[in-house]
């Protein structure tokens, strides 16, 4: 049955995944891996949808909005360039504090994410296709991946993070 869902849906949802992908700035790939996510999620509690089409096209909005949201809410740190040229002993011991407190929250993450975090840490700079490789996954599977990884590590440094500032 999966196969049959799948081999019906494809041509819809790449063409709604390409339509809405522009909008949200991210990959189509990128946008359908999501949504095959959530449809196996709700084959596996409910079943499948009673209007597969409709659904798909509420799921790729759903997905594509949520992505939207994502973007417009991540900025980058603007007080810490990635290349410091202040090499001081105490900035030195600061950057090694929070390395370590990195490397541990990545190896406190959920199923294979402590791997592709580890890869993408890198120092050897691997590519997606590279790193796909490597954990022996699609590589369009990589970015919802990624996104989710980063997620559950968000939430793992957020405690950490807050408790440094002095309250008061």
């Amino acid at each position: 049955m999966t196969h049959d869902l799948v081999a019906t849906l494809r041509p819809l949802l790449t063409a709604e995944a390409s339509a809405e992908a522009h909008a949200t700035g991210t990959e189509p790939g990128d946008l359908e891996q999501a949504v095959w996510l959530r449809l196996l999620e709700r084959l596996d509690t409910d079943g499948p949808p009673t209007d597969l089409q409709g659904w798909l096209r509420r799921a790729v909005r759903s997905e594509s909005r949520r992505t939207r949201r994502t973007t417009r809410l991540e900025r980058p740190y603007g007080t810490e360039p990635a290349d410091d040229v202040d090499h001081t002993p105490e900035h030195l011991a600061l950057a090694a504090a929070r390395g370590r407190a990195l490397r541990d929250a990545v190896r406190r993450l959920p199923g294979r994410c402590p791997r592709l975090m580890e890869a993408l840490l890198s120092p050897m700079d691997l590519t997606y296709r590279e790193i796909a490789g490597e954990l022996g996954i699609s590589q369009g599977s990589l970015g919802p991946e990624r996104s989710r990884c980063l997620g559950c590590l968000r939430r793992l440094l957020t405690p950490e993070v807050a408790a440094r500032g002095a309250r008061g």
